[in-house]
């Protein structure tokens, strides 16, 4: 084993287990003890663990980091085992070799944990994805140029002939804001820009969608369900959607939830608990008199004046899916 792949198992085996004895990480490395020592020596100087008596640990990650949004902290958190359960099943399609496009959804970001050992070339336009796995894997990446939206986590070119349309992929594993009888929805104008541009630069379109996106009643419309050759799902699905899907061709994988590794679940943890605080700050301001001034509301009020509406683009309120049938 290369001293770059035993870097990056060690740091994953750190990660899965938050803390491991000099000892611990001989035998899962098959290393000697004067490597593991150099190993941990040379991490430590670049400040990717921290040294114990006796081994090391991780070090402790912001829940967010820089480039992740709130809105993307908070959504990571929500039905997390069920997205790792899709997450899983969707890496497991992929042939060693091929070229794939993974948006940036927050379960297709949760991929990244199962193609540690896979050799792939995968265009992403989501930052994030492309941060964990140059860290975790020797995937080859490849980034669209432009500018990053922090909020949207998406990387996106003001040019129409950007460096995705040079590329061809067996497949695009993509997740989505819902579902619906007109097809894939997704509820921020940008985001369908973006990935507008990558649906048609791959043969297959498999779309990872937990239950609770067949709810989702409101959206802009992405593409029809024509263009999709398969839904990763989870076991709560109803059989009714489950059902229509696949009479309109669409192929439906139904994985029941799995628990997380234990240094995910406090990630997430940590995540809820920002979720909660985040909650109570909304119920505070409902409880405010109408029209009376406070600082979220002045920062809304700013944002809103400042953005720009998505052109050529109508939003659509539409039934879902269950409600069709």
């Amino acid at each position: 084993m290369t001293n770059h792949r035993r870097h990056k198992r060690l740091l994953k085996l750190l990660d899965e287990h938050g803390q491991a004895s000099t000892e611990e990480l001989m035998a899962w490395l098959s290393a000697s003890a004067a490597t593991v020592r150099r190993d941990l020596a040379w991490l430590a100087a670049r400040q990717q663990l921290t040294r114990t008596r006796g081994g090391a640990q991780r070090l402790q990650r912001s829940s967010g980091g820089l480039l992740r949004s709130q809105t993307f902290r908070l959504d990571i958190c929500q039905r997390s085992a069920h997205k790792r359960a899709i997450a899983r099943h969707a890496a497991e399609l992929c042939t060693r070799g091929e070229t794939v496009i993974i948006n940036g959804g927050t379960t297709t970001f949760m991929m990244a944990e199962f193609l540690v050992e896979q050799q792939l070339r995968i265009l992403t336009n989501s930052f994030l994805l492309a941060e964990r796995l140059l860290n975790t894997s020797n995937n080859e990446i490849i980034l669209p140029g432009g500018r990053v939206y922090r909020e949207q986590n998406v990387i996106l070119s003001p040019f129409e002939n950007d460096i995705a349309q040079h590329h061809y992929a067996a497949k695009m594993f993509m997740g989505v804001h819902g579902l619906s009888a007109l097809g894939l929805m997704e509820a921020d104008p940008l985001l369908v820009q973006a990935e507008r541009r990558l649906i048609g630069q791959a043969e297959q379109l498999v779309v990872l969608a937990d239950s609770s996106k067949f709810a989702r009643r409101t959206g802009l419309v992405l593409c029809g369900l024509d263009r999709v050759s398969c839904v990763i799902t989870d076991t709560e699905a109803p059989d009714a959607v489950v059902q229509w899907l696949e009479q309109q061709g669409v192929r439906v994988v139904a994985v029941a939830p799995e628990p997380l590794p234990e240094a995910l679940a406090c990630e997430l943890q940590q995540g809820a608990a920002e979720l909660a605080d985040h909650e109570r700050a909304v119920q505070g301001l409902a409880r405010a008199p109408r029209g009376a001034a406070t600082p979220a509301r002045a920062a809304s009020a700013a944002s809103t004046s400042g953005s720009e509406p998505g052109s050529g683009m109508a939003e659509a309120t539409t039934l879902s899916i269950a409600g069709a049938l």
